[in-house]
């Protein structure tokens, strides 16, 4: 057998049933019509908005709602956090649709269209430019629209985030404005006319080293103050990106916030004093939301081959890329994984959960240990609650959407 990931603190079995909130999964399945189903607990996900607050204070938190854009999701979270980060038009729109002030809200991503740029002008959504060019467009079209834009640089950091599971700077890459050009763009957008709203540095992402953070954090606030001193031009608001990472696989332990969140108060508090009057940004998605979601799939089919027992699903990788290894992962590790409800004995056979779809890499657990289960059994994988169902191939071989609840306590959202 194959190890898997820690299953989060935050679940319970009450009488060999697993507990979602206040409910069993068999009373959210019957609540929901089916299966397969993600279920978001917001309980969870206000948990770790109290531990963030606790560990930065004075910092602003912002949720990237590319981790999870289920809308019912997205309201609940809005008023509890400082401004959303969404990634495209239609992350705008649903950012608005929950009731964010667009004041609130930042946009980045490379390849902004013209009719983008100026949606997000027309309603006071912060442009996070990702070049010189884009840089020129929405100055050109603030003043075809008569808008006054307001725009902050993404900048392409000439660091990494040390152990990040996805690198996004410290090289050539096509996100954002490189270190060594950033000083002209700012000083050309702030030249301009336009409402210059500061820089945005992300490095890297699914970190769980705080060590790697607390570095990461600290040349940010470095190269935030070198850039803006080459510019003569001071930021009013700086996000230092996120990065926070969750425990998927055995072996991994959780992130110390507490240890990264007291660094940064001792490097806010030494700032440059170019960066004094600033309003300083953590944007966080997986951290967030990954462990308040669970994925519930029933078993239809068990069979054997050449030895193996394979336990076929109703789901598969067309709701759950990541957890199938084939979403930004090189080496295919098994997320924490179980049966909804536990036997009395402690017996564990060697299973392969595999999906409904017609390829071999439509396997959500490889050889784990599980209890002996029958068709009709319902699998639970955990840390579903980011990059789950929005971030994977849907309409592959055209099986049903998923069913996606928001919960808080026994509540639907």
């Amino acid at each position: 057998m194959k190890p898997t990931g820690p299953i989060p603190p935050d679940y319970r079995w009450r009488d060999g049933e697993l507990m979602i909130g206040g409910r069993t999964a068999d009373a959210w399945i019957e609540a929901a019509g089916d299966t397969p189903l993600f279920i978001y607990d917001m309980a969870i996900i206000r948990d770790r908005i109290a531990r963030f607050r606790a560990a930065f204070p004075g910092v602003s938190l912002h949720y990237a709602v590319k981790a999870n854009p289920h809308p019912p999701l997205v309201r609940a979270i809005a008023p509890l956090i400082d401004g959303i980060d969404v990634a495209s038009a239609g992350e705008a729109r649903l950012a608005l649709d929950a009731g964010v002030d667009a004041r609130r809200i930042s946009f980045a991503g490379p390849g902004k269209r013209d009719r983008e740029l100026a949606t997000a002008i027309e309603a006071g959504i912060t442009l996070n430019l990702e070049s010189a060019g884009e840089a020129e467009r929405a100055l050109a079209i603030g003043r075809g629209i008569g808008r006054t834009p307001r725009l902050a640089l993404r900048i392409n950091p000439d660091f990494e985030l040390k152990g990040s599971g996805m690198k996004m700077g410290g090289g050539a890459k096509p996100f954002g404005v490189d270190a060594d050009q950033a000083a002209a763009v700012i000083s050309q957008v702030a030249g301009a006319g336009a409402e210059y709203r500061g820089l945005h540095i992300f490095a890297g992402s699914q970190a769980l080293d705080p060590a790697a953070l607390i570095e990461a954090q600290a040349s940010a606030l470095a190269l935030a103050a070198r850039l803006s001193e080459e510019a003569g031009v001071a930021p009013p608001h700086v996000n230092l990106g996120g990065g926070f990472g969750i425990p998927h696989f055995a072996q991994d332990a959780a992130l110390d916030v507490a240890a990264v969140g007291a660094a940064l108060a001792t490097a806010l508090a030494a700032r440059p004093a170019i960066l004094r009057d600033a309003e300083f940004t953590i944007e966080l998605g997986r951290w967030l939301v990954g462990e308040a979601g669970v994925y519930l799939t029933r078993i239809v089919d068990r069979k054997t081959s050449h030895g193996e027992t394979f336990l076929v699903v109703d789901g598969g990788l067309h709701h759950q890329l990541a957890a199938s290894g084939n979403f930004g992962t090189v080496v295919r590790r098994n997320y924490p994984i179980s049966l909804t409800k536990l036997p009395q004995s402690g017996n564990v056979e060697d299973v392969s959960v595999v999906g409904c779809l017609c390829t071999p890499i439509d396997r959500l657990g490889d050889h784990v240990g599980l209890p002996h289960a029958e068709p009709g059994d319902v699998v639970v994988l955990f840390l579903a609650g980011a990059y789950g169902a929005s971030a994977s191939p849907q309409a592959f071989l055209g099986h049903p959407a998923p069913h996606e609840l928001t919960i808080d306590g026994t509540d639907i959202l």
